[in-house]
């Protein structure tokens, strides 16, 4: 809960509000983008004023920093005129890379908050603490942090192919994107790249490079993308995650994955490294 000088400063507070019902996002109507203004633009917030929590800065370089109050409504249903109620994937559709990012920090610290409320070791309730994003038990002073599931994701390339998949979970039964999958405990990242592209469609890869990472709030995963070559066998689906698996020209994609995600981003290295090569 926010101190009285908290609420006091939160008036004079010009950064970005993240204001979550459930697992939405309340966005302009007309523009798209974040509440600025705070109690001007939304008078409701008045209302939540000692639950909003401040996040820290993050440092963007070149002087760029943006710091964030958030507001968790949970379950409640808030209807304000000139804004809407988007999901975490609408956002990242139409969003950069560094506004999509402050999102998934956001809801990666409600989604915290709300599984953390009591202590995975004694039951008690829990209470935030004040100066770092963490909570303590009540009772045995147990403290839990933030969880992030590091997930590996790889783009596979062989000549002028590109190896991509169509995953169980994948609504758009027309999108193939890039392998990816969890890193296990013990696990090197580059561990877990082979065993993640050998369970999933049984092949070898080689050459490994790292590519870049990209926080996932689906709820709390940190991808880490990879570029490989192929080195050898062949497709081979597991059925369990993947529903099908191709090579295909670089020329002649099929759906994938928008530019805004690191999958995106990885299979346009791709063929930018191919386009290079080709030269």
């Amino acid at each position: 809960m926010m101190n009285k000088a908290g609420i006091d400063a939160l008036h004079t507070y010009h950064g970005d509000w993240i204001v979550f019902a459930n697992d939405r996002v309340l966005v302009s109507n007309s523009t798209g983008t974040l509440p600025q203004g705070g109690w001007q633009a939304l008078p409701f917030l008045a209302h939540y004023a000692d639950q909003v929590h401040v996040l820290p800065a993050l440092d963007y370089g070149e002087g760029k920093q943006r710091s964030l109050a958030v507001l968790d409504v949970g379950a409640e249903s808030i209807h304000a005129d000139g804004w809407q109620w988007v999901s975490l994937r609408h956002l990242l559709m139409h969003n950069s890379q560094e506004v999509f990012q402050e999102f998934a920090r956001a809801w990666q610290y409600v989604h915290f908050l709300r599984t953390h409320r009591y202590c995975g070791q004694c039951g008690s309730p829990t209470e935030q603490v004040g100066w770092e994003m963490a909570v303590q038990c009540s009772r045995c002073q147990h403290r839990a942090y933030p969880r992030v599931s590091p997930c590996i994701i790889v783009a596979i390339y062989h000549n002028d192919e590109l190896l991509l998949a169509r995953g169980v979970r994948h609504k758009d039964t027309e999108m193939y994107s890039t392998l990816a999958g969890f890193v296990e405990s013990g696990e090197t990242l580059e561990q877990a790249v082979h065993r993640e592209v050998m369970e999933e469609v049984g092949v070898k890869v080689k050459n490994l490079r790292y590519f870049d990472s990209q926080p996932w709030p689906f709820p709390h995963s940190l991808m880490v993308g990879f570029l490989a070559e192929y080195a050898g066998g062949d497709i081979v689906v597991d059925d369990h995650e993947i529903v099908d698996a191709y090579w295909f020209k670089t020329t002649a994609l099929p759906k994938t994955p928008p530019v805004e995600s690191i999958a995106g981003r990885l299979i346009e290295a791709v063929i930018q490294r191919l386009h290079e090569n080709d030269k």
